[in-house]
């Protein structure tokens, strides 16, 4: 005889069944199922049925009311793993004359951390700082006459990486007053631990800082033998400006790959046409300085 949940779970197996799921849904679902069943086959638990159920349970939220009975046997399915994304929290938007301004929020989602309440929040504050020195410097503007001026702001954000582990997140803020100018953050976070990485905490010490600043300047020699290609590296003329070495908390991010790149704002060492320099540092280079290789490989 069949148990009571038994039922449910073939209730609710027939009207799956039966809804007719659009090309890119199934496409989805299916690319779904064989994630899972990859995933499951390396712990020797592969039950095709559950994860084939909990799949369509994400069907089922997107096209009809889930009845008390098959809302039971979905909380009955074992969870298959939490899905962690990005979404667009708030965004900051103002079109006065010559003056604009669009700043996008981004908030973590799935985390569920007192780390993504915290990445969360600052998110918020520097926007929300963003928006309001801009508008302070409209009215500055406006007091002196010269509401004539083109001033803008943009703000935004890009996920990086996104693996299993690693949840890499890039916040970039453009400033445009004649010329642009562009900065870019990083926040590159062990999902699994739940824990946001820093530079320093992926090193023994701070040998890491010569280390890779010597390879970085190596890979800009070499790209400038194309002439196209300038870093202030050599240029006496630009004095103080001369890249010499990386900040010890310099912008990070690590690849899916498990590659460590560093990153450069715009104008920070190189002309605003080479826009925003990036240099994958070679994991070999690397090697006896790490802590450990759970993150660079």
């Amino acid at each position: 005889r069949l148990s009571k949940e038994r039922l449910i779970m073939n209730k609710f197996r027939n009207e799956y069944e039966n809804i007719e799921i659009p090309d890119e849904l199934e496409f989805l679902v299916r690319t779904t199922i064989k994630e899972q069943e990859k995933k499951m086959k390396r712990k020797n638990i592969i039950n095709k049925s559950v994860i084939a159920a909990a799949v369509a349970g994400v069907v089922f939220v997107g096209s009809i009311n889930l009845s008390s009975e098959i809302s039971y046997a979905l909380s009955e399915v074992p969870v298959l793993g939490s899905i962690v994304r990005v979404l667009t929290f708030k965004t900051f938007e103002l079109k006065d004359n010559n003056f604009d301004a669009e700043l996008k929020t981004p908030a973590i989602e799935g985390l569920d951390s007192k780390l993504e309440a915290m990445l969360n929040e600052k998110y918020l504050d520097e926007n929300q700082k963003l928006y309001d020195d801009f508008m302070k410097e409209i009215d500055e503007l406006k007091k002196a006459d010269m509401d004539e001026a083109h001033m803008g702001i943009a703000s935004g954000y890009e996920v990086k990486t996104d693996t299993d582990k690693l949840l890499v997140i890039g916040r970039y803020v453009v400033n445009t007053a004649g010329s642009s100018s562009t900065t870019i953050k990083y926040d590159t976070i062990d999902k699994q631990n739940k824990i946001l990485i820093t530079l320093p905490s992926l090193f023994k010490d701070e040998a890491y800082i010569d280390i890779i600043s010597e390879n970085i300047k190596a890979q800009m020699k070499e790209q400038m033998k194309d002439e196209n290609n300038v870093y202030w590296l050599e240029d006496e003329m630009m004095g103080d400006e001369n890249f010499s070495k990386i900040d010890k908390n310099q912008s990070f991010y690590i690849t899916k790959d498990n590659q460590l790149v560093i990153a450069f704002d715009k104008y920070e060492v190189a002309p605003g046409y080479m826009g925003n320099p990036e240099f994958i540092i070679p994991s070999e280079l690397l090697k006896d300085a790490l802590v450990s290789e759970e993150y660079i490989k």
